[in-house]
């Protein structure tokens, strides 16, 4: 199985993703790396892999439509079976959702519904989740349509919330999990365990 990730900043959990196929955890490849953020450090880690790797944004290639074509024609020619948004800051383009329906993840530090939606990404997430003075938070990994963090739930693992946790603690213990928790899942989808398309 070719994977695609998509990712915008650090690419640690990308990073998971790519041990986890090296040390064969995980029955696939990551074949390409785009990113919409030239200076990231996703792609200075698919360079030091010596991964495929794209800057791709709209401001770059002029519109929203053009994107989408380019990022099509990336994942054609690597022949792309899934695609992994892991910290993509961006909405993807109904062409690209249609093109690979049920085919693109995404990875979301809560256990969804809760603490999602728009402007719920990174510390954001935990800081939400520790003002609600939640007990327990968690990973989820859902499929990826049109409405941001709205797609059918694959799986969830959860992490407890400590009393005397900051957002940054808190964000240190998912992100922990996180990276193991990813690679448990995508081996089950490339073991089949859950369904693509």
């Amino acid at each position: 199985m070719n994977i695609a990730v998509f990712a915008s900043h650090g690419g640690s959990d990308m990073q998971a993703i790519i041990d986890g196929c090296k040390q064969n955890r995980i029955r696939a490849r990551v074949a390409v790396v785009i990113s919409n953020n030239k200076d990231s450090m996703a792609l200075e880690r698919a360079r030091r892999e010596g991964l495929p790797h794209y800057h791709l944004s709209a401001k770059l290639l002029g519109s929203e439509e053009a994107l989408a074509e380019k990022i099509l024609e990336v994942l054609a020619e690597y022949q792309i079976d899934m695609i992994f948004l892991a910290g993509y800051m961006r909405m993807l383009h109904p062409s690209v959702l249609n093109r690979y329906h049920n085919r693109v993840f995404n990875i979301h530090p809560a256990l969804l519904p809760k603490y999602g939606g728009r402007g719920m990404y990174g510390i954001h997430v935990h800081e939400a989740v520790i003002a609600a003075h939640e007990q327990e938070t968690g990973v989820t990994i859902h499929r990826v349509n049109a409405e941001y963090d709205s797609g059918e739930i694959v799986a969830q693992t959860t992490v407890s919330v400590l009393p005397d946790d900051t957002a940054e603690v808190l964000a240190a213990r998912v992100l922990e999990r996180e990276h193991a928790f990813l690679v448990e899942v995508i081996s089950d989808i490339a073991n089949e365990k859950i369904e693509l398309g």
